[in-house]
């Protein structure tokens, strides 16, 4: 089968598309790859593409501008050629924009596996793992899996362990990066350690003068190659870093292509990064790291696709953030975490090849391990697993899983750990309200077609679910889904009730576990 897999969003999630090539191309399918034209140096880091297609989203802005016409001829140019060449049997398109749902229909029609439109111009998804992929992004904080996980599921495979392995970089890559380490290449028993320090906002980037500390500290005890990568508009902080750190340093911040980014990090003996795209550079080449998870990013679902990579976020109550709200404590979360204890756990690490467990002071701490089914999942270092977001997202983890993939619900292999009494007593309670409007919902479904008023009623109990779930911040990924779908075309009133019962046997699922 010849498919084009479209993901036109951001570095980091361009190269987190890999596993899913990957599969992809292990059951025997011709993979193409569509994404923006500013990143087509990263898709020529994937393995398994055949052809890669860079559309070019600015020109077509830019041409918007000037003639609405030319730009939607343009676009469809694109479609043509991409078509043309790959006659493709399917496309699986994994941003949800309407943007690119149009262009995945345009290239393929229905069949679209991820986001897609129907034929009457509505948003539509292909599974219900899709539609988590959209619902978890405006609620960051609640999401259980990595999302190169979601990717898989919602490309349609992900059955066992997923293999990210990006493609080795080429010669010339290898060749130009050796030439900058020239004359600053490390001794026999130096540790090279890349430092990234910019990321997508201020907000979500440990302070410089913190990563210099930490260099300094491994260069005392260790004695490394502090290697600093970037783009050229983290300059600054590169800059700064020299200041404070007088250890041997190479700054390559904005002197690499993403083929030359690629063959440096591949030089590495470990990264310390915040949540950015060089952090999942660094996994697809097998590079371990140390990722620093600040303000909305949190380890679970952007956390590095690599076993054994250690992963610290303040140990805050208030920490992830919501992206709908604003810091009310000045961004204290990015004092929290101590460079000194990164450093010992580096230096541990340097030892034995393992992160030890123990006191993270400021932060918590996990360890990327997989799962029983395969997934990438995190285990604590630090003595977090029991407090009540970890426990939760522990509980989503499972009933979602089995939710989503459409499968009966079993209970955990092994109790999990209690939530605080008052919190599971909420939450039960809140779970049999949600029972109990679930089973009016299903009762009025089948009597919404009879008048106006039992119409009415039902949309009422449906709005009143959707209120219910949305106010919670244990439930409300839950609401985006059960919203979404409600959006969707359901083949008959027999199927639109399958639904409510998926949603039924949910709910009890969750119950289930807090009653334990």
């Amino acid at each position: 089968m010849n498919i084009v897999l479209q993901n036109l969003t951001r570095f980091g999630d361009l190269l987190q598309s890999q596993p899913a090539v990957s599969e992809l191309a292990a059951a025997g399918n011709v993979v193409s790859l569509a994404c923006l034209e500013n990143f087509a140096g990263a898709a020529g880091l994937l393995a398994d593409v055949s052809d890669v297609f860079p559309l070019p989203g600015a020109k077509f802005l830019a041409s918007l501008d000037a003639d609405w016409k030319l730009a939607l001829t343009a676009v469809a140019d694109f479609a043509d050629t991409v078509a043309a060449r790959t006659r493709p049997d399917c496309v699986i398109n994994l941003t949800a924009a309407l943007s690119a749902r149009l262009l995945a229909r345009r290239l393929c029609g229905e069949a679209v596996r991820g986001f897609s439109l129907d034929p009457f111009g509505y948003r539509h998804e292909s599974n219900l793992w899709a539609s988590f992929l959209e619902a978890s992004s405006s609620r960051r904080e609640l999401c259980p899996f990595n999302i190169v996980d979601v990717f898989r599921k919602t490309a349609g495979v992900g059955q066992g362990p997923g293999r990210f392995a990006l493609g080795r970089p080429s010669a010339a890559a290898v060749e130009e990066a050796a030439a900058l380490f020239a004359g600053a290449g490390p001794g026999d028993d130096r540790l090279v350690v890349g430092f990234q320090l910019g990321a997508s906002a201020a907000a979500r980037q440990w302070p410089v003068e913190r990563f210099a500390r930490l260099a300094a500290r491994l260069h005392e005890k260790r004695g490394i190659l502090a290697v600093v990568v970037g783009a050229a508009s983290e300059k600054p902080l590169a800059a700064r870093f020299r200041e404070i750190f007088d250890g041997p340093c190479l700054d390559l911040s904005g002197a690499t292509s993403l083929p030359t980014l690629a063959a440096v990090v591949a030089r590495l003996g470990l990264l310390v990064t915040n949540d950015t795209g060089t952090l999942h550079l660094a996994a697809g080449l097998g590079v371990p790291s140390v990722a620093l998870f600040l303000a909305t990013a949190q380890p679970f679902d952007t956390g590095p696709y690599l076993e054994g990579c250690l992963c610290l976020e303040p140990d805050m109550a208030c920490h992830p953030c919501s992206f709908q709200e604003a810091c009310p404590r000045d961004h204290a979360c990015l004092d929290a975490i101590d460079p000194e204890a990164v450093a010992e756990a580096v230096l541990a690490w340097s030892q034995d090849g393992r992160f030890p467990p123990g006191d993270y002071s400021g932060a918590r701490a996990w360890l990327s391990a997989r799962d029983a089914e395969g997934f990438m999942d995190l285990v604590s270092l630090s003595g977090h697993e029991a407090t009540p977001r970890a426990v939760w997202l522990r509980c989503q983890r499972h009933v979602l899983r089995q939710f989503l993939d459409d499968a009966p619900h079993v209970s955990p292999a092994a109790p999990l750990p209690p939530l605080p009494e008052a919190e599971r007593q909420e939450l039960l309670r809140l779970l049999s309200q949600s029972a109990d409007l679930l089973r009016l919902v299903e009762g009025q479904a089948g009597l919404a077609a009879r008048s106006q008023t039992m119409k009415n009623r039902f949309l009422s109990s449906h709005n009143r679910v959707t209120a219910l779930w949305s106010a919670s911040p244990y439930l409300a990924t839950l609401a985006q889904l059960w919203q979404r779908q409600a959006q969707e075309e359901a083949a008959d009133i027999d199927g639109f009730v399958a639904r409510i019962r998926r949603y039924e046997a949910c709910v009890a699922a969750f119950a289930a576990i807090l009653r334990v």
